[in-house]
């Protein structure tokens, strides 16, 4: 039977994944990610990242990261109550992509695309709404903060 406590390996795995978070070009793609990339639909993804460039580099490598740490708790590698307390801008990324992300599946006609993500996601939504319910409307609202102002 699996512990339902953390342990020291769920630790050194969640503070290996904060290690990754610090190298300088992951650093710099979630910067971006977090303060610029806003795409509605699958036709402003390629836009703002279109394949071939630095920035849809910059893209990959942060919604894979968030995808794989998301694999890691999904799997039960590290405890979802121990990754949820520390951790929520994979809840961001996956905000940033929600809208397109069922059209890009089938563009690439694989329906798993980024679905630890989402599953992970979905798993902290409810936690969340047990513990803090007006978190996440809060965080949404914060988030369309940094939205680029459309012209009057």
């Amino acid at each position: 039977m699996k512990e339902k406590h953390p342990d020291n390996y769920d630790a050194d795995l969640l503070l290996r994944l904060y290690e990754l978070r610090r190298e300088a070009k992951l650093r710099e793609g979630r910067e971006w990610f977090v303060r610029e990339f806003f795409a509605k639909s699958l036709d402003d993804f390629l836009a703002q990242a279109p394949p071939g460039t630095e920035k849809n580099a910059l893209f990959r490598m942060t919604i894979s990261y968030w995808n794989m740490a998301a694999s890691l708790v999904n799997h039960g590698l590290i405890k979802e109550d121990l990754f949820f307390e520390n951790n929520n801008e994979f809840w961001v990324v996956w905000e940033k992509v929600r809208g397109f992300a069922p059209v890009y599946r089938e563009k690439q006609k694989n329906p798993m695309v980024w679905k630890n993500l989402e599953t992970l996601v979905e798993k902290y939504e409810q936690w969340m709404a047990k513990r803090a319910p007006e978190a996440l409307d809060a965080m949404r609202q914060r988030l369309a903060t940094f939205a680029p102002k459309k012209p009057e």
